[in-house]
């Protein structure tokens, strides 16, 4: 963060906070200055950047790992089940974020409009999902429209699927914008409905990294490409 107080920018501790506040968990969020991080930090896990689990002494370093733990023992019927039903729902834009670090992070002006397309494709793979009807959402004998309404990945309700994918995309879309113009097309309504859906959602604005927060901690990758 660039003041050293405000939550930064990873999108792998929101997903974490997403799952916790989604799970009904009280949590505290103590903000640590990377440049000056304490020697605790480092000797919990040497060598490893945040997020981190600790559990009866055990420390786990894959934010997939803890994921897995967190469903695992935050389980009903005290805590909520956040598993995907449809196990498309869990792959559905997972190569998005890939797509824009390779269009962010290029120097080559030669190579913008081809990975531009790339990271546009991703994109319209993840909208065409989210427009289509999931099992049972189009009712019998309705032919007319066939084309979903659902708030989320699986469904009105968010499951770890989306706390996967929310942080990222929000990242593609803020930072795209502010260093290569580069917009969401408008066309693109599964994925507009999809974002509009989870800024109203206190579980993803109240976890999320203000966009100044995420436009400067991008801003010496996104800065380097030649005019």
């Amino acid at each position: 963060m660039h003041d050293g107080e405000s939550i930064g920018n990873c999108p792998f501790s929101q997903r974490l906070f997403m799952i916790l506040w989604l799970k009904g968990v009280v949590f505290n969020i103590t903000t640590i200055d990377m440049k000056r991080k304490p020697p605790d930090l480092n000797n919990l896990a040497p060598g490893t950047h945040p997020p981190f689990l600790t559990f009866n002494g055990e420390v786990k370093t894959d934010v997939n790992k803890i994921e897995e733990f967190l469903e695992e023992v935050l389980a009903p019927p005290k805590y909520p089940k956040l598993a995907a039903k449809q196990k498309e729902s869990n792959t559905a834009g997972n190569d998005i974020f890939a797509k824009f670090s390779a269009y962010i992070k290029n120097t080559k002006p030669e190579a913008n409009a081809g990975l531009e397309k790339s990271l546009t494709r991703a994109l319209r793979r993840l909208d065409s999902y989210l427009n289509a009807p999931l099992p049972g959402e189009v009712q019998e004998g309705n032919t007319e429209d066939r084309s979903s309404r659902r708030k989320f990945l699986d469904g009105d309700e968010l499951t770890l699927a989306d706390c996967n994918l929310l942080p990222k995309l929000h990242i593609v879309k803020v930072v795209a914008k502010k260093y290569r113009k580069y917009e969401i097309p408008e066309e693109m309504t599964g994925v507009w409905r999809y974002l509009r859906n989870a800024y109203e959602q206190e579980e993803f604005v109240n976890t999320c990294a203000a966009d100044q927060e995420i436009e400067l901690a991008y801003m010496d990758v996104a800065k380097r490409l030649a005019k």
